[in-house]
């Protein structure tokens, strides 16, 4: 059993009128300790419903998900959401979107501030803890937002799209400090994104979803060595064979 198990998945919405729509079909996933998931797959395909329903913002319609056995049925600090969206909370200063999860779990106050400091210093910040979101970019805003998460202490982190808003430059130095995180804090990610560069350059694991319904397509081993070159010929050719299963899956919208 992985770090994160999905068992037999499925997920349907109803509208106003009715009308169903699936969005997961019988989906089985084992995301084990300390991997770096990527998911990706056309529009629509489910990736979202899929990282919502691992971090416990929804139920699944059919089947379930675990944490180390533990059925998940609702949020908990063990697994860290980072949106595309920043999500911060623009009357807090920075040091204080960091410290909201501390103190929402009863810690105290000094105790928080020093958990926050740490991880403003991880994300390179520390200059900024006074400043409003505001007055960030939007590459700093995001780098607050993983601090945020990362400030619970959680098991497993999940990312939808964090870097898909900001310029190439400033998301491919994300990508690259996202990854000294990742090896220094010993964590699980599952990340969802559009991007094959992005995936192929992230992930031990890249898990490939089928049109909607989600379900699973392949599942690619991505075993090169990191750091990784960006346009190595091996990067190139899991590059190219994330794009054929791609455009295999575009032909049936």
């Amino acid at each position: 059993m992985g770090k994160v198990s999905v068992e037999n998945v499925s997920q349907y919405f109803i509208n106003r009128e009715g009308y169903k729509t699936q969005a997961l079909k019988d989906l089985n996933l084992e995301i084990k300790d300390k991997e770096f998931v990527c998911i990706i797959g056309p529009s629509g395909c489910g990736k979202t419903t899929l990282l919502r329903i691992i971090a416990g913002l929804e139920n699944p319609s059919n089947g379930e998900v675990t944490l180390d056995g533990e059925k998940i049925i609702e949020p908990d600090p063990k697994r860290g959401m980072v949106f595309q969206e920043y999500s911060l909370f623009p009357w807090r200063t920075v040091i204080r979107n960091i410290t909201f999860g501390p103190e929402m779990q009863g810690m105290d106050k000094n105790k928080s501030q020093e958990i926050a400091e740490e991880y403003l210093k991880l994300v390179g910040l520390e200059q900024f803890k006074n400043s409003y979101p505001y007055e960030l970019s939007g590459g700093m805003r995001q780098r607050v937002a993983i601090a945020r998460a990362l400030a619970n202490d959680p098991e497993v982190l999940l990312m939808d799209e964090p870097f898909g808003s900001l310029d190439a430059q400033t998301r491919n130095v994300l990508q690259s400090e996202l990854l000294d995180i990742w090896e220094k804090k010993q964590i699980t990610i599952a990340f969802v994104t559009h991007s094959v560069d992005e995936a192929v350059f992230l992930a031990d694991k890249i898990v490939m979803l089928t049109s909607r319904p989600g379900k699973i397509k392949d599942i690619i081993d991505v075993n090169l060595p990191r750091p990784r070159n960006r346009t190595s010929p091996d990067t190139n050719q899991f590059r190219d064979r994330v794009l054929k299963i791609l455009a295999e899956e575009r032909v049936k919208e």
